[in-house]
Formats: structure tokens, C-alpha cells, sequence
């Protein structure tokens, strides 16, 4: 859990927040033990700004991972940011419920599962795959 929150923490430096001023990192673990990085990047367009969750899902997909183990996400102000929706349903394409997400609130850390953040995710099953 260390490194993964050391990962979010550092990706904090890289992210481009000149609307909100906002910065969330977040590292995800593939099952292989290889570490990806995201951070959110902004656009005017609030609509196209990216979130750090699926920025290191898609570096992950990327470079040939599609099974993880963990999450950690950290905003600057160590609020104890979770996922949002959409991306916690980018994750249920990826994980199933039990997929750990660990939440950085400054001298503690949340731990919730995927499942419990999001019940009844939408999956291949639902769409008769």
C-alpha cells in the first residue's frame, strides 16, 4: 500500500489544473506487481478533462496489463478523494468488486473496495457477453 500511495503522491507533480487547482494522482498495481501513474489534466472543456484513475488504467491497457490488484488515489489536499463514477465503472471493466482502493486523508488512509464504491457495476455479464 506504501509504494502505491508514494506512486499517487509523486504523479501529483505532473498534473495540469489550471481551472480547478485540484490535483489528484493515482497509481494502480497490475496483478504482475508493475506499477502505472495518472493524474488528472484539465481541459477548458470540463467535459474533456481526463481523471487520474483512468489515466493509469489506460497506461497500464497500454502496455499490455489488464488484471490489477490495488489502487491508491491522493488529491493535493489529502481529502481523502475517491473515485468518481465513471472512473470506479472504467475500473469494474478491469476488476471485479473486491479490487482494494486506498485513499490518502492525510494521517490516515480509507481503504474501501471497488464493490462497496460501486454496487451493481455495469459488466460483460450485464450486456449478455
Amino acid at each position: 500500500m506504501d509504494e502505491l500511495l508514494d506512486a499517487a503522491r509523486d504523479a501529483l507533480d505532473s498534473a495540469y489544473v489550471p481551472y480547478s487547482e485540484y490535483r489528484v494522482g493515482a497509481a494502480i498495481r497490475a496483478s504482475d506487481g508493475s506499477v502505472f501513474v495518472g493524474c488528472n489534466l484539465e481541459n477548458a472543456n470540463y467535459s474533456n478533462s481526463l481523471h487520474a484513475e483512468e489515466v493509469a488504467v489506460a497506461e497500464a491497457v497500454k502496455n499490455g496489463h489488464e488484471s490489477f490488484d490495488a489502487l491508491a488515489v491522493v488529491s493535493g489536499n489529502r481529502d481523502g478523494v475517491t473515485p468518481c463514477g465513471m472512473c470506479r465503472q472504467t475500473l469494474a471493466e478491469f476488476c471485479d468488486g473486491s479490487l482494494p482502493i486506498y485513499c490518502d486523508e492525510g494521517d490516515t488512509v480509507s481503504e474501501y473496495t471497488l464493490g462497496e464504491l460501486l454496487p451493481n457495476a455495469i459488466s460483460p455479464e450485464t450486456l449478455g457477453k
